[in-house]
């Protein structure tokens, strides 16, 4: 079995195709991508802030400060529109034709006694599929408008800071979180992680399963090795492992990858929070982390074999397995999902436990002693799917199909 296994490996690392999508893609293309999102990101987060914006008034009369406050800002363009923008139709296709990108409308009652005005409804049309940020740029300046007015209102009623704050808020609510800043960092990434872990698990496999099983059959080797004097359970133990090693070495290439270049990159920008974070995490979450791949590669790498043994060209065998991607999305999604925890049969689902249980472990509050119902029941499901496999590999009808 052995013997195969240092085969099939060898066989591995020569194929240049598959080394470049293990080793490659995680180190370089797959942190250059994340990294160029959200460089790409924070660009259009900071065009959107200072971007110069083309807005027009209604009612410019009922609120002179605020128009006059509005066309002070750098970053906003006061346009004069023929229109009757009063009527909010007519505001809505002027934005929708592209003359202005928003329009402030001003009530009738605007003005800055508001005991005497009451509460002021001030409209401001847009099209908030943009990334433009025009309703911010209006509430900064309102926001300051209306506490200068709110003072002014309260002095005027003779009415003391103190009782101003409990008329503004009659209830505060003052959260006091028990979860430390792992915790709540953790159900965060926490999420992400298995989600990353799962795809590229698989992906690292996939190609590896697809030559091993139906490669052979197209290249005329799999006879041959059918004809050596080594056991056929042996064989497909030996093809199991070289795709379980491939699928892992991957997922730790690439996290490892990752950590690496978010350790670089958050000492470089000086951001404390990710440092802390990992720091945070014990030696033994991390190593129980790695060893969550064993389940997820074991049932990937079965499921791989066989479907890779069933089909006839390594053409048809990829297209078996692409479909399984929505298949691995699917027990990440569901860990997800607010009020699952790794408890009770959560706890025996295969590869969703995991998810969970990578979740916890990032967040610092794992049960280990649900570790025995994940590993348990990976253990049943991928032994199963690996007897599935020597079956099949038993079927003269389906090798050679």
């Amino acid at each position: 079995m052995w013997l195969i296994y240092k085969k099939e490996l060898l066989e591995l690392v020569r194929d240049r195709k598959t080394v470049f999508f293990m080793i490659a893609l995680p180190v370089l293309i797959f942190p250059i991508i994340f990294g160029g999102m959200i460089y790409v990101t924070n660009e259009v987060q900071s065009e959107a802030q200072t971007k110069t914006l083309r807005f027009a008034i209604s009612g410019e009369q009922y609120g002179r400060d605020l128009a006059a406050q509005l066309t002070d800002v750098e970053t906003l363009e006061l346009i004069s529109l023929s229109e009757d923008i009063s009527d909010e139709e007519n505001a809505k296709k002027a934005v929708k034709d592209g003359l202005v990108d928003f329009i402030v409308q001003i009530p009738s009652n605007y003005g800055n006694d508001v005991i005497n005005s009451g509460q002021i409804v001030l409209k401001i049309v847009l099209n908030d599929a943009q990334v433009n940020r025009a309703q911010s740029r209006v509430r900064d300046i309102t926001d300051v408008i209306e506490e200068t007015n709110q003072r002014a209102a309260f002095a005027s009623l003779g009415v003391n800071e103190d009782i101003q704050k409990a008329l503004i808020n009659p209830i505060l609510v003052e959260k006091v979180n028990v979860a430390d800043d792992r915790e709540q960092a953790g159900s965060v990434i926490g999420g992400f992680v298995p989600y990353m872990v799962f795809i590229l698990c698989l992906s690292g496999a996939m190609l590896p399963a697809a030559d091993i099983g139906a490669g052979e059959k197209e290249r005329g080797t799999l006879e041959t090795l059918l004809l050596s004097p080594i056991d056929r359970v042996q064989i497909v133990l030996a093809k199991f492992l070289t795709i379980a090693t491939a699928g892992a070495t991957t997922a730790l290439i690439t996290i490892t990858s990752f950590a690496a270049w978010g350790l670089g990159a958050a000492s470089m920008a000086d951001i404390n929070i990710l440092t802390e974070f990992m720091a945070a995490i014990d030696w033994v979450d991390f190593v129980l982390i790695f060893l969550m791949l064993v389940p997820v590669v074991a049932t990937f790498a079965a499921v791989l074999l066989a479907l890779s043994i069933y089909a006839r060209s390594f053409k048809e065998a990829q297209g078996y397995m692409n479909p399984m991607m929505i298949f691995v999305i699917i027990p990440v999604v569901i860990a997800l999902i607010p009020g699952i925890e790794l408890k009770g049969v959560w706890a025996w689902i295969p590869l969703t436990n995991v998810a969970l249980a990578i979740k916890e472990l990032i967040k610092g509050t794992m049960d280990y002693v649900q570790l025995v119902a994940i590993f348990g029941s990976s253990v049943i499901l991928a032994g199963a799917l690996l007897a599935f496999c020597v079956y099949w590999f038993n079927q003269e009808k389906v090798l050679f199909r």
